[in-house]
């Protein structure tokens, strides 16, 4: 149970942080799929859409939702991240390719470092197991 509070803790505060500059950075799409809006960012007549938080992203790969787009689950996504075969593009490009994330999350670079910083954390979480 450990690991869950620290995981809560860490998403509580990456969100206070990374959400409104990645929110930001969006551009409006017509024909990606919607994952969640963040009605406080967004004006009423908005069209943006809104990524899978980077730490939820890193959390499905860890529980091995990735796992049928090449990105492993687990301990091994641990210690791939630790040794860079697995990076932040990565993880994103499987996202896509599961249907996830939209395509342009491939281009955003503050995304892209915001589930850098998630992946960088992963240790963490997965030692306090």
């Amino acid at each position: 149970m450990k690991v869950v509070t620290l995981i809560n803790s860490a998403l509580i505060f990456a969100s206070i942080t990374l959400v409104p500059g990645i929110v930001s950075a969006q551009t409006p799409t017509s024909n990606s799929k919607q994952i969640a809006i963040n009605s406080n960012n967004l004006s009423s007549h908005s069209t943006s859409v809104s990524y899978l938080q980077p730490f939820n992203l890193v959390n499905f790969a860890y529980q091995g939702g990735l796992k049928q787009h090449g990105i492993p689950s687990g301990e091994t996504l641990v210690f791939q991240t630790q040794n860079r075969n697995i990076i932040a593009k990565d993880l994103v490009k499987a996202a896509v390719n599961a249907d996830k994330l939209p395509s342009q999350a491939l281009n955003d670079q503050n995304y892209l470092t915001a589930v850098n910083f998630q992946l960088n954390a992963l240790p963490s979480y997965a030692a306090a197991d």
